[in-house]
């Protein structure tokens, strides 16, 4: 347990909910924490998805704490394994990870979903890059949104430096649902329930293979996948599980897991 992160472990989900009055702004010092926090649930063979999300209902978080960048906090700095935030830059966490966005993602909050595997929002959620405004730019905005949006809608998030709604961020397809605030968490928790079904080398293996792939042609892509160079694929393909898969499909009933 954090002063600023708050842990629980609902079965094979973990759930991190930031706690950093007053509108969970990290500085350097507690994204290395969030970074430790990640990193083991990375390393926990018992933990198979986390889900993200933040105190209160008017933050979900609000990015780089202003009060550690006023006191010369480095941009460059170091903010832990996984980069700002736990996870971004965490190449190896092959885990779903699940942001359950509770209210305003400002900053480097906003930039910690471009990494997530899946966002959930609540509808009264806000989005914003307002780095621009106060002399810098995002860093991981920069490389992610004209990745995932058409260059001139990407350009304008992060040039302008306006709010988004949850209902806007989901039609462009960087936000998987939005719910009723009230509905939030229940909802985060069934689709990580979901992904239990799942199993969990094909999970790994389909993270790593995105990961591996996201600068390949689709030549390229088998001539690296039948170089069985992939850890996380290779194990799934000569694990039980795949066996296991094919023979619960045939016997009509749900699989059993070992995930080895």
């Amino acid at each position: 347990m954090s002063d600023f992160f708050k842990l629980s472990r609902n079965d094979e989900i973990l759930e991190i909910v930031l706690n950093r009055p007053k509108a969970n702004a990290l500085d350097a010092a507690s994204s290395r924490e969030m970074g430790r926090i990640f990193a083991e649930f990375r390393d926990d063979p018992n933990l198979r998805v986390a889900i993200l999300t933040g105190a209160w209902e008017n933050f979900f978080s609000g990015g780089w704490d202003l009060n550690a960048v006023a006191g010369g906090e480095a941009y460059l700095g170091d903010f832990g394994e996984g980069g700002f935030g736990g996870f971004p830059e965490m190449t190896d966490l092959l885990k779903p990870v699940i942001c359950a966005v509770n209210g305003w993602a400002v900053g480097a909050g906003f930039e910690m979903l471009l990494r997530a595997d899946f966002v959930i929002a609540a509808e009264h959620a806000r989005f914003m890059l307002p780095e621009v405004r106060i002399g810098i730019a995002p860093d991981v905005g920069t490389f992610m949104l004209p990745k995932l949006l058409p260059r001139q809608k990407a350009l304008e998030i992060l040039m302008r430096g306006r709010q988004c709604s949850a209902q806007e961020l989901a039609s462009f397809g960087l936000i998987n649902e939005v719910v009723p605030g009230d509905e939030l968490m229940e909802r985060a928790r069934a689709f990580a329930q979901d992904l239990l079904r799942a199993s969990p080398l094909s999970l790994a293996a389909i993270k790593e293979a995105v990961l591996l792939t996201e600068k390949l042609d689709f030549e390229e892509c088998y001539a690296a996948l039948r170089s069985k160079t992939w850890p996380a694929f290779m194990r799934m393909l000569e694990s039980e599980d795949a066996r296991e898969g094919a023979r619960a499909f045939v016997e009509k009933r749900e699989p059993v897991w070992k995930g080895e």
